[in-house]
């Protein structure tokens, strides 16, 4: 069994964080000591690990509780499951497509820098008028 520092550390989260997804309900089942701390096994190690790529998946805890709620009701809710996750797959897909535009501009703006140290083209810009050297 985990405390709560150890949970955190064990998951990479910070502890208001995990107090928080206990006090949201989105660690179903949380087990207390006897001084009434909480306590986590490998099992709610593993959901905690879940929770988190939910979250860095852009779910809200609202859509968090959601996908709880339809784990906790068993493999009934396995399609209904996938539909969320697919969804939520396409808007990470999109996020690094426009991500990789963002990188693609980058480096061609490196380029054009790059050139114009080097020499090879002149500096020209769309904000401000170039003087010819």
């Amino acid at each position: 069994m985990y405390t709560m520092k150890q949970t955190c550390e064990e998951v990479g989260m910070n502890y208001e964080t995990l107090k928080f997804y206990c006090n949201e309900g989105l660690i179903p089942n949380v087990k207390r000591n006897k001084n009434n701390h909480r306590i986590f096994d490998e099992n709610d190690i593993e959901w905690i690990k879940n929770l988190s790529c939910l979250k860095n998946c852009g779910m809200t805890i609202n859509d968090m509780k959601i996908y709880i709620n339809l784990c906790l009701e068993g493999e009934s809710t396995i399609l209904e499951r996938k539909t969320i996750l697919d969804s939520q797959k396409h808007v990470i897909l999109d996020k690094i497509k426009k991500l990789q535009e963002s990188v693609n501009y980058i480096n061609q703006k490196q380029q054009f820098y790059d050139d114009v140290l080097d020499g090879k083209i002149n500096y020209y810009s769309n904000l401000i008028k170039v003087t010819e050297k």
